[in-house]
């Protein structure tokens, strides 16, 4: 357990919480390995919100999933550093922090569970998995409690109602002792909510928390987001396809396709000056009002990016998006392995386009 952590001073890295590091988790099947996660590189901000997008299947929950080592069998992590950059003192008030790798921890020993659900917490996509139909929501934001604060029954309860109240559930007195069943989707999520921020964790992972709301519950779940991110000076990490969201919630956002990381910067050059031809096709294909409604044309269809992600047992030669790409380059996308380019202020992408070796390679190619 010594080698997984150490005292490092609270400037070394102060802005990073989480910090990811060639990560790869994989799932060994009978049909083949599917590598859900394939050397992803990402850190997450102290107080700041990371967006994690792509289509399904692309590694976005696996990734939340290997943070939190939840990761279900036969799936394991294969390599990579997951840092968790702890606090060492009271609230965090110390001047240094404890460096952990998560990774090295065992998943279900008593060190990751210390910190999972306490430091490190999540809020699932459909808040019925995450909450027991035989059990009170306060039971439920209690349990948590007292397993992580070390407080008694009537406090731990108190606590619970002030979270209910904090997370603006109706009448939490009452709520309290109150079925998930009885309650609507927007409250359940709500109550899944409180229970995840009832010990005000450093990191929340919320992954896709309103897929199932109607808008206007989804707006007002975002904005509690938002508020309760402002009062516990909290990091999130959230894990959506909705490139609305993102636009509204996130700080900086990465773009996932295939196990990992292809597009990265903060969220106003994603939106305005995207590099990567599948960032672009993922923006092209959000409806425009405006364009809606100056056509007349009653079979207008949306964009597209062609084709499907690839069979998750196959790892493609070359690029991995390069079957799909319009700007694909025969020779160069199918063979070589793009690396990660500089293409800005703090803006990343993984295209041959910003690779300086494989664009001369392509030049050389074209005139021979």
């Amino acid at each position: 357990m010594g080698d997984t952590m150490k005292n490092v001073a609270a400037n070394d890295g102060a802005d990073a919480l989480v910090e990811l590091k060639d990560l790869r988790t994989y799932f060994h099947l009978a049909e083949g390995v599917v590598r859900a996660v394939d050397g992803v590189n990402l850190t997450i901000k102290r107080g700041r919100t990371l967006g994690v997008v792509g289509e399904s299947g692309c590694g976005k929950s696996i990734t939340a999933h290997s943070i939190l080592r939840i990761v279900p069998s036969p799936g394991q992590i294969e390599g990579g550093e997951i840092l968790f950059h702890r606090p060492i003192g009271a609230n965090g008030a110390s001047s240094a922090c404890e460096l952990i790798d998560l990774v090295q921890l065992k998943p279900d020993g008593p060190r990751i569970r210390s910190i999972r659900g306490n430091e490190i917490s999540m809020v699932f996509q459909e808040p019925m998995t995450a909450l027991s139909p035989v059990l009170t929501v306060g039971y439920q934001i209690m349990e948590a409690i007292i397993l992580h604060q070390q407080v008694g029954k009537h406090e731990a309860r108190e606590i619970a109602v002030d979270m209910l109240a904090r997370v603006k559930m109706p009448n939490p007195e009452r709520i309290i002792d109150s079925y998930p069943f009885e309650l609507s989707g927007g409250m359940r999520q709500r109550a899944v909510i409180a229970m995840s921020l009832s010990c005000s964790p450093s990191l929340l992972i919320a992954d896709e928390p309103t897929t199932a709301l109607d808008v206007t519950t989804e707006a007002q779940i975002l904005d509690l987001m938002r508020d309760l991110q402002r009062d516990l000076d909290m990091a999130i990490m959230y894990i959506t396809h909705n490139l609305g969201v993102i636009a509204e919630m996130a700080d900086e956002v990465a773009v996932m396709y295939l196990g990992r990381i292809v597009e990265q910067a903060p969220v106003e050059p994603i939106f305005f000056t995207p590099k990567h031809p599948y960032t672009q096709g993922l923006l092209k294909s959000i409806p425009h009002l405006d364009e809606v409604v100056k056509t007349d044309k009653a079979d207008r269809r949306l964009w597209t990016i062609k084709g499907v992600v690839p069979d998750p047992y196959t790892r493609l030669r070359g690029c991995t998006f390069h079957p799909r790409c319009p700007e694909f380059m025969e020779g160069v996308c199918d063979q070589v392995e793009p690396p990660i380019a500089k293409v800005g202020l703090n803006h990343v992408a993984r295209c041959h386009l910003y690779a300086t070796t494989t664009a001369a390679a392509a030049a050389a190619r074209d005139q021979g």
